[in-house]
């Protein structure tokens, strides 16, 4: 193990690869054996809170890489960054660009009717808690130390 300051996090693939399999899978089981959410909500309130969970995600995720451009730090996390961010949404959690995702997968399953997306979403935040997050919150806690600390102290991990 060597003791030089990681260069970046270390994730080679883009993080939404993940929701985008998960949205896959739940397809996929789908039509082996339909989980419709019509058998349980009527459409007008499926589709509704459908497309408000997607505008809530959208939302959260353009603020979040708003601020990331504004302050001209690395968005992928296969590039270093330059400052720890702690505006905008990233004084809620230290990771609203994820949240904001997995608002957007509940939201398309709501809208594509498909229920066993749903299902997917325990595992994909486990495989980015494990792929992902972990490997950029050692190389923030490795680049900037205390001040990475105490923003961790400060600010929920997801919300």
């Amino acid at each position: 193990m060597s003791n030089q300051p990681l260069k970046n996090p270390g994730v080679h693939f883009p993080p939404p690869l993940l929701f985008v399999a998960g949205m896959l899978g739940g397809w996929g089981l789908h039509h082996l054996q339909p989980a419709p959410f019509s058998a349980i909500l009527p459409a007008p309130v499926r589709v509704l809170t459908g497309w408000a969970i997607v505008v809530a995600g959208v939302g959260i995720l353009a603020w979040a890489l708003l601020t990331f451009w504004k302050i001209r730090t690395g968005i992928y996390p296969n590039q270093p960054a330059n400052q720890i961010v702690a505006q905008g949404p990233f004084r809620f959690s230290r990771n609203p660009m994820y949240v904001a995702m997995t608002a957007l997968t509940i939201g398309v399953s709501l809208l594509s009717n498909i229920g066993w997306i749903l299902v997917f979403i325990p595992f994909i935040l486990f495989a980015l808690t494990v792929l992902v997050i972990r490997r950029e919150e050692a190389y923030l806690t490795d680049a900037f130390g205390e001040s990475y600390t105490q923003y961790c102290a400060r600010v929920r991990r997801w919300i």
